[in-house]
């Protein structure tokens, strides 16, 4: 296994996670013995990821703002970084709506099958609908101060608030640019050292990945909902599929436009973390991954990972508009409404805005989903049509999530002379040195 790269190691620890699921499933207790003995390894391996993800943004943000030293350059790739995340956003919405319009997966939805769907999943849909209200309630600038926080540590003490710890850290690094430079150096220093001890403790993480994948996949087979539901809804998937596909089509082709490097370069350094948002769901927790893997597998510089990658985990999510524009057209065909051109250019609109505000968390798509149907007219209720195969969809939405920052931040980097030659370093590799002497 040693011997393998990363990528190959996760995708048989997959591989054997969902055959072993299988097999298990032949016995009386084997569902629950993968519950009780086997899934809490792949709960351990997420919640470790997420132990880290606070302090490496406070950790490489401060850091590497306060290494630009110059604000002028913090503005420059900060508006560079928005506009192309909200351009590939625009992209992901579009390649999700021509898809669901050209396959219409809504017409192959029965009367007897769209019932049993509704009966089956009505309670997870109240549940989301409850928590959308309160989206809407909010007023127009509520996004805006929530940004703020009161409290840094009990921002910090909670994964979903990342932008608010992204800020103070924006905030505090702008500060360390101000001050004198021999003042800021014991600061900068100390954030420095903090940060190289996370990213090697990302590198420890990474050994149990093979094994905290196989637990969290053997999970996922023995709970997934009966194999008649995801019959029904097998167009639907396929079409959310084939659009995910092709947007990292497009992340490839827009690397090697930029970078003039090989479409093998940019996919064998973010594969690893592309696997790791598959098996997670999680943006959030293959963070401290695609840092390391940008920086070291593509030679992005640290003072642009530091800044693009963690505002691009709670703000880019490519993959989950992508997939909000197909379930909400596939509902109305389903209900058999036909959207105009109008009521799809506003859902554009929609999920682009409601994208920068879905957290980087399992399933946030899902609330974020309501607003968009509910700008388009489309029944709230048709969520329960679509909860079956959410939580595969929604594996495959973070993997392009993940690519899509990694692939903004190559771009960014090469747009302001911050991009190198790959320096990949090993989990062991200080503690080999000190033994080498």
């Amino acid at each position: 296994m040693k011997k393998l790269a990363l990528h190959w190691q996760i995708l048989l620890g997959m591989f054997a996670g969902v055959v072993f699921a299988l097999i298990m499933t032949n016995f009386s207790w084997g569902a629950e013995f993968i519950s009780d003995w086997i899934k809490p390894f792949g709960n351990i391996f997420i919640n470790a990821l997420k132990l880290i993800a606070v302090p490496l943004i406070l950790a490489s943000l401060i850091k590497g703002i306060s290494d630009l030293k110059d604000i002028s350059k913090l503005s420059k790739m900060g508006f560079r970084t928005i506009g192309i995340y909200i351009a590939t956003t625009i992209v992901a919405v579009t390649i999700g709506l021509v898809m669901v319009n050209l396959i219409n997966p809504g017409g192959t939805i029965g009367e007897d099958t769209r019932q049993e769907l509704i009966a089956s999943y009505e309670g997870d849909a109240v549940g989301v609908q409850a928590n959308a209200a309160k989206q809407k309630e909010a007023g127009p600038l509520q996004a805006l101060e929530d940004l703020v926080p009161s409290n840094i540590f009990a921002a910090a003490g909670d994964n979903a608030n990342m932008l608010q710890v992204i800020f103070f850290a924006i905030f505090f690094g702008i500060g360390l640019i101000l001050i004198d430079e021999k003042t800021a150096k014991p600061v900068k220093d100390f954030f420095d050292g903090f940060n190289e001890v996370i990213l090697k403790l990302i590198d420890l993480i990474m050994l149990f990945a093979p094994y905290g994948v196989f637990s969290l996949l053997a999970a996922l087979v023995v709970e997934s909902p009966s194999t008649d539901l995801f019959a029904a809804l097998a167009m639907y998937a396929l079409t959310v599929v084939i659009g995910l596909a092709l947007m990292i089509g497009v992340y490839v082709l827009l690397v090697w436009i930029f970078t003039k490097n090989k479409p093998s370069f940019f996919i064998n350094g973010i594969a690893p973390a592309q696997l790791l948002a598959f098996s997670t769901s999680s943006s959030a927790a293959t963070l401290p991954v695609t840092m390391e893997r940008v920086e070291e597998h593509m030679g992005v510089h640290k003072e642009v990972t530091s800044f693009v990658l963690p505002i691009g985990a709670t703000i880019n999510m490519d993959g989950t508009s992508l997939y909000q524009a197909v379930a909400a057209v596939f509902i109305a065909q389903a209900f058999g409404m036909d959207l105009s051109i109008g009521a799809q250019l506003g859902i554009i609109a929609t999920a682009t805005l409601a994208s920068i505000g879905s957290a980087a968390v399992p399933g946030a798509g899902m609330v974020m989903l309501v607003i968009v149907l509910a700008q388009a007219g489309i029944p709230e209720a048709g969520l329960a049509l679509i909860f079956a195969v959410d939580r595969p969809l929604d594996m495959c939405r973070t993997t392009v999530n993940v690519t899509g920052d990694a692939a903004v931040s190559v771009m960014v980097a090469k747009s302001v002379d911050m991009m190198g030659p790959p320096n990949v370093k090993e989990w062991d590799d200080e503690y080999a040195k000190e033994e080498d002497k």
